[in-house]
């Protein structure tokens, strides 16, 4: 355990387009201790096999609406509801419902229209005056408009959600009034989508599917388990996969070598976007935080005290150089690429199919598309969403 002063995160956006310099180095300890936004204190777990084991260690646990726990922020409760228990078994239990939804058959039967909208949007981009700006042309309304199709949420209100649903996810951007209003209106919004389901139900979409299960068993899911879980699958199905879409063009058009190598290979599109997803471009491990119910012995013999806050840093194991060769270069050639992005185990993202089908349509269908784009400014002078869950680029101007 360090006795130095803890390190501010998330790290600084530092070099522009590369992995954050300030990963470097972290690795020579497995535990690090680290400030976050709300002044409060948490232990990073650096290693990636200390990270792998430990997302399925029932020793930390996600429910961590305690007062003895670090809060990311001051002024919204990210990730922190005492009506929801994150651990096994009742995680298990509801993990089980939703992954039904996220199959790799029903993913895959979701690509055409991935692909249709993909098109649709990008026939409205090359009609509009250059330059335009990525993230409102494509990275965007791809994902949510997939995700409506997946859920059955009108279209129409993806506007609306998108709003409430950036402000649930303010960090340090909004005042605290703000955040209320956003956190109460996307409530609202699902009890009255909710409603409306019932009374309308789809033929085959999730949110119809959960209201059976809660309507016909009321052991396996409650009411409020039933609005949590839809807010949960809206989020996730959305603004992490909007924010990587953007900011990972971003990053392949700045480097045009990478964008040519993918131009001149199409075969390359998949190992490109795990690579993409591997830098962790976009975000940061703030909603991974956990409590440490006993001691935990490291690999290297360091204990996690019991009673500890914890990040368990997803972005420092996939800089991990035990597990990825040269791991702060961008490297779309890399096959061994198991990096931790949408984590493991019990808590392994259930919507990764999904993230991975939408980035592999997206960067091809507009490379292939426009196979002169390039950013419109300069990298540098790309502004960052700073003060959100998502650090993406908040615009993208493009040319071609």
């Amino acid at each position: 355990m360090t006795t130095s002063a803890p390190i501010p995160y998330p790290f600084p956006w530092t070099p522009v387009m590369e992995v954050p310099e300030a990963l470097k180095g972290l690795h020579d300890r497995s535990l690090v201790e680290v400030s976050l936004p709300s002044g409060d204190t948490a232990l990073m777990v650096t290693r990636y096999a200390d990270v792998r084991r430990l997302f399925a260690d029932d020793r930390l646990s996600k429910n961590i609406a305690r007062p003895e726990v670090a809060r990311i922020t001051k002024d919204n409760d990210l990730f922190v509801d005492p009506e929801i228990d994150g651990d096994p078994p009742h995680h298990t239990r509801m993990r089980g419902l939703v992954t039904k939804a996220f199959t790799a058959r029903r993913i895959e039967l979701l690509r055409p229209y991935a692909q249709e909208v993909t098109d649709e949007l990008l026939d409205a981009m090359a009609a509009a005056p250059k330059p335009v700006e990525l993230n409102e042309a494509l990275a965007f309304p791809l994902p949510i408009l997939v995700i409506c199709k997946l859920l059955g949420i009108p279209p129409e209100d993806r506007n609306r959600f998108r709003r409430l649903v950036d402000g649930f996810l303010s960090v340090t951007k909004l005042s605290p009034e703000e955040v209320q209003e956003c956190r109460t209106g996307l409530w609202d919004y699902l009890v009255d989508l909710i409603a409306f389901k019932r009374d309308n139900p789809g033929a085959d979409d999730l949110i119809t599917s959960l209201i059976k299960v809660r309507d016909e068993d009321d052991n396996r899911l409650s009411e409020y388990e039933l609005h949590h879980w839809t807010r949960s699958l809206l989020i996730a199905g959305y603004v992490t996969t909007a924010s990587q879409i953007g900011t990972a063009t971003a990053v392949l058009l700045h480097r045009q070598d990478l964008k040519k190598q993918i131009q001149q290979d199409w075969s390359l599109v998949p190992s490109a976007v795990e690579e993409m997803l591997r830098t962790q471009i976009m975000g940061s491990s703030i909603g991974t935080l956990r409590y440490a119910l006993e001691d935990i012995e490291l690999t290297d013999g360091t204990i996690l005290p019991k009673g500890s806050s914890v990040l368990l840093s997803e972005e420092s194991a996939n800089t991990d150089e035990r597990v990825f060769a040269d791991p702060f270069t961008v490297d779309i050639h890399r096959t061994e690429n198991h990096h931790m992005t949408f984590g493991a185990g019990i808590h392994y993202c259930v919507g990764a199919a999904l993230a991975r089908m939408e980035l592999q349509v997206a960067t091809e269908t507009l490379l292939r598309r426009f196979p002169d784009i390039r950013l419109a400014v300069p990298a540098a002078a790309l502004p960052r969403a700073i003060g959100g869950f998502m650090e993406g680029f908040s615009e993208v101007p493009v040319t071609w």
